[in-house]
C-alpha cells in the first residue's frame, strides 16, 4: 500500500460515483483519497456505503491530497481541476476531452512541470489501431456519431441553430463538420471524437457526423480510417447509463485505465 497511487475524483455524477465504487472494491496500485463534488453534503452521503470513507473536499483542495486526479466535471471546470496537478508534476486523467482543444497551455503546462494528461478511450474503441496508424500517414477519419434524442437535447449547437429535435419521428442529421466544430457545439456528447482526432490526424482533418434518431436506445459511433498502413472500419453501440449522454462503458474504460497504470502485464498500445 505504500507505492499506491493517491487518486482523487473531481466530480461524482454516473462516471466519478462508479469509479470511486470500484476504488473502494479494490483496484491494485491504487487507492481512493479524496473527492470533490459540486454539493459537498450530497456527494458525502452518495459515497456513505464506501468501505473506507475518504474526505469530501474543495476542488481547490483535491491537489495535496492526491497523486493523480480524475476528472469527471462539468468541461468548464477542467482548467481548475488539472492545473494544480499538472504544475505539481502530477497526473490528471481528463474525460472532458474536448475541453482541452483550445487550451493548449495545459499540455504546456504539463511538459514544463513534468506533469501528464491522459485521455481514456471512454466510450470509444480502435484508437490503439489509429494510433499505431499514426505512426505512419493517414489519409483520411471519418466518424459518425448517432444517439437517442434524450442524449441530445440541450446541446449549444441546436440552440444556436434553431434545430428542434425532442418530436422528430425519424433520423436526423444534426451536425456535419470537424471535430473541433463538435467538441464546441455539443461539449457533454462528444468527447470522443475529439479523442479520436487527437490520436489521430487532429480535430480540424477528422470528419464527423451527428444524427439524432428517435428509434435508438444505445449511442452508436461509426469510425472510418484511410491510411498507408491499413484501411479500417468499426462500430460500437454504447448502453447509456443512468446520464444519457454518457455510456456504461465510459467509467468502465477509466476504471481499465487505472488497472493497466499499476499492471504487471500491460495489453494494448
Amino acid at each position: 500500500m505504500e507505492t499506491s497511487l493517491r487518486i482523487a475524483i473531481a466530480g461524482l455524477g454516473a462516471v466519478g460515483l462508479k469509479l470511486a465504487q470500484a476504488l473502494d472494491a479494490g483496484i491494485p496500485g491504487c487507492t481512493l483519497a479524496a473527492v470533490s463534488a459540486r454539493d459537498t453534503a450530497a456527494a458525502a452521503q452518495r459515497l456513505a456505503g464506501l468501505r473506507r470513507p475518504v474526505p469530501v473536499v474543495g476542488i481547490d483542495a483535491l491537489e495535496p491530497l492526491a497523486d493523480v486526479v480524475m476528472e469527471c466535471a462539468p468541461a468548464a471546470l477542467l482548467p481548475q481541476i488539472v492545473e494544480p496537478f499538472l504544475r505539481a508534476g502530477k497526473a490528471a486523467v481528463v474525460l472532458s476531452a474536448g475541453a482541452l482543444l483550445g487550451r493548449e497551455h495545459l499540455v504546456e503546462l504539463a511538459r514544463a512541470h513534468g506533469g501528464r494528461i491522459i485521455v481514456p478511450t471512454g466510450a470509444l474503441l480502435g484508437l490503439d489501431a489509429v494510433l499505431a496508424a499514426a505512426e505512419g500517414e493517414i489519409r483520411s477519419v471519418r466518424m459518425v456519431t448517432r444517439k437517442p434524442v434524450r442524449g441530445l437535447v440541450g446541446a449549444p449547437y441546436l440552440a444556436e441553430n434553431n434545430i428542434a429535435i425532442e418530436d422528430i419521428r425519424e433520423p436526423l442529421r444534426i451536425f456535419q463538420g470537424t471535430a473541433r466544430q463538435a467538441a464546441a457545439g455539443f461539449p457533454a456528447n462528444l468527447n470522443v471524437a475529439v479523442a479520436l482526432s487527437l490520436a489521430g490526424i487532429g480535430p480540424d482533418r477528422t470528419q464527423l457526423e451527428i444524427w439524432a434518431d428517435p428509434a435508438l436506445e444505445r449511442n452508436t459511433h461509426r469510425i472510418e480510417v484511410d491510411a498507408d498502413s491499413a484501411s479500417f472500419s468499426m462500430t460500437i453501440e454504447n448502453i447509456p447509463s443512468e446520464n444519457p449522454k454518457t455510456g456504461r462503458i465510459t467509467a468502465l474504460s477509466v476504471i481499465a485505465c487505472l488497472r493497466k497504470m499499476g499492471a504487471p502485464l500491460r495489453v494494448g498500445t
